[in-house]
C-alpha cells in the first residue's frame, strides 16, 4: 500500500517547526546577554570612587592615580571601560574592561586575574591573556600612561 503525502501539510509543518526553533534560538541568545553591562559588583579593590577629570592641553583625560591600583591587582574604571593593573611594583598595564566573550564589563581584579562575573572568564593581569574560559580572545590593550602619580588616557 502506498501512502500519499499532502505537500501543503508538509510545508505548514516545516514552517511551524522552523518558527519554533527560531524563537528558541532568540530566547537562548537573549539569556546570554547582560543588559546592565556591569557584571555585578564594583570591581574596585579599595579606594574612593573616582570621577574622570579632563587634563589640560594634550595630556588626555585623567583616570585616577597610581595609588588606586594595588600591586599584584588592579582597578576597573567602569565609565571609561578600562582596567589598569600593576602586575609588578611600578609596572602599569591597561586593558579594555569589556570581556571578549559576550561583551560584559569585567567585575573584579583578584588573585592575579581580571574576572568577568557574567560567564566566569578570567584574564591575566600582566598581559590580558585568557587564564580561564569561556573567552578565547585576550583583553585588548588600552593606551594609558603614567605621568607622575596620574593615570591618563592616550
Amino acid at each position: 500500500m502506498t501512502q500519499s503525502r499532502n505537500p501543503a501539510r508538509f510545508t505548514a509543518r516545516r514552517t511551524v517547526v522552523a518558527a519554533v526553533g527560531a524563537g528558541g534560538l532568540t530566547a537562548a541568545l537573549a539569556a546570554c546577554g547582560d543588559d546592565s553591562g556591569d557584571g555585578g559588583d564594583s570591581g574596585d579593590t579599595g579606594g574612593a570612587q573616582e570621577q574622570p577629570q579632563e587634563g589640560g592641553g594634550d595630556d588626555g583625560a585623567q583616570l585616577g592615580t597610581t595609588a588606586e591600583v594595588p600591586e599584584g591587582g588592579g582597578k576597573i574604571f567602569k565609565d571609561e571601560k578600562v582596567v589598569v593593573t600593576q602586575p609588578e611594583p611600578g609596572e602599569f598595564k591597561a586593558f579594555s574592561a569589556v570581556c571578549t566573550h559576550q561583551g560584559c564589563l569585567v567585575s573584579s581584579v583578584e588573585d592575579g586575574t581580571i574576572n568577568c562575573a557574567c560567564h566566569g572568564s578570567k584574564f591575566a593581569i600582566a598581559d590580558g591573556s585568557v587564564a580561564h574560559g569561556p573567552a578565547t580572545q585576550p583583553l585588548p590593550a588600552e593606551d594609558v600612561r603614567v605621568e607622575g602619580d596620574a593615570l591618563r588616557r592616550g
